[in-house]
């Protein structure tokens, strides 16, 4: 992250969506006596600094129309004094995939930020419409990594990768005691009462003791070049992609209230998706309020596994040196790689 002293007065900066073809990016302080040009690129290595998109001499944002359709968008701030900043949306467009954001753009504690376009986290890629593949294609990922079960995966193949240019690695997770393409059956028929926060969390903790060699593969591979851009995702996209985002993002440095947040954002993302999922459990007489801790994140939980980590290994880094097995090498060889 540039040191400018402009580009600091921005911080934080965010994409909001306002169209297909239109975004607006708000800035913390309003620009007054510096200016500022923006420039795109559908990745952030194609952007090139020629012609500006935009020239910004006061405000606190700019919106951007005109916009190509189904194409990622990241951007270029470049501030009159030479400093520069990256970023891009956190929720590209992906129709069928409403949980895929980019960890990009997080601050971390020693005042960098994680590269934007590197590591993206999601929802099953199963239910991709045409359109969404497309969407996806243009996000430049190299290797999907899935943490669903066989039999999950059986019943709902992805559909992306579709080729053999993206790789595609299975590392199985099973959160809590059941395999959970047997739990829709299961509230349909009234079993119920197993659904709880405490059943959740404990299944959070279950996924980080019973599954350190995953973790530690997930890792050594998102640390090998060619593997980047990098996916990882599980059903939801809010558990067991929630913890793999969280122990990334803390090995990168990124704070622990920062990461809380992250996690949080599935809620709002799966908001659609959680409405049609108790729409199509109200027949069988179930109620939201039964099963709503099966299908939010909400962030005690995730706080709850990072406390279980913190009391019982120190920190993150250390459940990740010490129980997965993961060489402190690797995580300087992700820090020097993602962040900037």
């Amino acid at each position: 992250m540039s040191s400018s002293p402009c580009i600091a007065r921005l911080l934080p900066v965010s994409v909001v969506r306002l169209a297909e073809d239109a975004v607006e990016i708000r800035w913390n302080e309003s620009v007054q006596d510096f200016a500022l040009s923006v420039y795109r690129g559908d990745l952030p290595e194609s952007i090139q600094t020629t012609t500006p998109l935009a020239h910004v001499t006061q405000g606190r944002s700019v919106t951007l129309s005109g916009l190509a359709v189904d194409r990622p968008h990241f951007f270029k701030l470049v501030a009159s004094d030479g400093g520069a900043l990256m970023v891009g949306e956190r929720r590209p467009i992906v129709e069928g995939a409403p949980n895929l954001r980019d960890l990009g753009g997080y601050a971390t504690v020693d005042g960098r930020q994680v590269k934007w376009g590197r590591i993206f986290r999601s929802s099953n890629l199963g239910r991709l419409t045409d359109r969404g593949l497309r969407q996806i294609e243009r996000l430049g990922i190299r290797l999907v990594c899935d943490f669903r079960t066989e039999a999950e995966t059986q019943k709902l193949p992805n559909r992306f990768p579709n080729s053999e240019a993206v790789g595609y690695v299975r590392l199985p997770i099973q959160h809590g005691e059941f395999e959970p393409t047997s739990v829709f059956d299961r509230i349909k028929k009234g079993d119920c009462d197993w659904i709880s926060e405490d059943f959740m969390i404990e299944g959070y903790i279950e996924s980080v003791e019973r599954y350190p060699s995953a973790w530690a593969r997930l890792f050594k591979l998102l640390a090998e070049p060619r593997n980047r851009p990098l996916l990882f995702h599980c059903t939801g996209g809010k558990d067991r992609t929630g913890a793999a985002a969280a122990l990334i993002l803390l090995a990168l440095g990124v704070p622990t209230e920062t990461v809380v947040r992250d996690y949080g954002l599935s809620d709002g993302y799966n908001a659609d998706v959680r409405k049609a999922i108790y729409g199509h459990l109200r027949p069988f007489g179930v109620d939201s309020t039964q099963v709503e801790p099966y299908f939010t994140a909400p962030e005690s939980r995730i706080r709850a596994l990072l406390e279980h980590v913190d009391t019982r290994y120190g920190s993150a880094v250390d459940y990740l040196v010490k129980k997965a097995g993961i060489s402190e090498k690797t995580i300087a060889l992700l820090k020097d790689a993602l962040l900037e």
